[in-house]
């Protein structure tokens, strides 16, 4: 994934480190300089000096190519323009942004801009929201350390112990709701056509359990 971050602060930077450590190309926009000296000598980060609205800045970012645009600088006013930018004119498949003040959230919302507050619960939620996004959590405790996330069971699951699907500290299966009916599983309880499934997850996780949903049969 290509990823474009625009604000190298606390926020910014944090994030483009967890992305690069992942693998994800990351570039990097701030119009300090000396906000590039928060970031690691990664190969997959670069750094771009500049305005979020300066095209020639975006194109130096490849926006053109970009996967997602998060807009998390200090600013609201920026934020909203910067990722509208991306999303409208650029079209930017994922955009996200970082609210401070909670009324600006209904503008995001008007233009269909998903939006996260708080420093180390925005960079876990900015994460998910960007890599999980078919994992969407129905909870999530501390600063989104650990989580409650729903999922169907995947067809080559039916018929194994759904205490199988557990890994230990990581992912625990608290709760099955088959038929319409809620029920906390037993040790041996077997997954089932069409049961629908809530794991209590570590953040860190969540790719661990995204890979084993998604898996198919013989693979």
């Amino acid at each position: 994934m290509k990823v474009i971050v625009v604000g190298c602060g606390r926020v910014g930077s944090a994030l483009a480190v967890l992305l690069a450590a992942e693998g994800h190309d990351v570039e990097v926009v701030d119009h300090l300089a000396r906000t590039a000296r928060d970031l690691p000598d990664h190969p997959r980060i670069r750094f771009h000096r500049g305005s979020a609205y300066n095209r020639s800045v975006l194109q130096s970012a490849a926006i053109e190519h970009a996967d997602a645009y998060v807009a998390a600088t200090s600013s609201d006013s920026s934020n909203v323009v910067g990722a509208r930018i991306a999303k409208e004119i650029y079209r930017v498949p994922v955009v996200l942004a970082r609210a401070y003040d909670p009324r600006r959230s209904a503008v995001y919302q008007e233009v269909g801009i998903p939006t996260v507050a708080g420093i180390r619960w925005t960079v876990h939620q900015m994460h998910r929201m960007l890599l999980h996004r078919h994992l969407s959590p129905e909870l999530a405790f501390g600063n989104g350390e650990t989580l409650l996330v729903r999922s169907d069971v995947p067809g080559y699951l039916v018929g194994r112990r759904l205490s199988s699907f557990e890994v230990e500290g990581e992912i625990r299966v608290v709760e099955v709701t088959r038929e319409g009916r809620s029920l906390i599983p037993a040790h041996g309880t077997p997954a089932q056509a069409d049961d629908l499934v809530t794991f209590a997850v570590a953040a860190s996780a969540l790719t661990r359990l995204r890979a084993f949903l998604d898996k198919e049969l013989g693979t």
